[in-house]
């Protein structure tokens, strides 16, 4: 087996260790307003437009639904990108109950619940 073949092997794990909503569960969320008020968005808050985060989420979706051998290395890059995110975020939990926070919702975005 290749070096290639094994980083993405990790990297196919390490993603779906740190995504842990389903497809559909994800796609519900992206429609809630909670999911759209949160992350950074690329034209600024005034300027709208969708955020980083909830972009993310869909291409989540697309990846979750994928057969692996389909992936490609554009995908793996994605997957990195993700598990990136959601290990410093959870890094940085806040105290106390996180249930109703920004916090949470905009790991959601990207396919972590840490109430999981």
């Amino acid at each position: 087996m290749s070096r290639a073949d094994d980083q993405g092997r990790d990297t196919y794990r390490e993603f779906t260790e740190a995504v842990n909503m389903k497809p559909g569960e994800l796609s519900t969320w992206l429609e809630t307003d909670e999911s759209k008020r949160v992350g950074w968005h690329k034209g600024g808050r005034s300027g709208g437009g969708e955020s980083v985060g909830h972009d993310s989420g869909r291409k989540i979706i697309n990846l979750l639904r994928r057969k692996r051998g389909d992936l490609s290395e554009g995908d793996y890059k994605h997957m990195r990108k993700v598990v990136g995110y959601v290990r410093r975020h959870m890094a940085q939990r806040p105290s106390g109950n996180v249930r109703d926070t920004k916090w949470r919702w905009s790991l959601m975005n990207w396919g972590h619940d840490p109430l999981k």
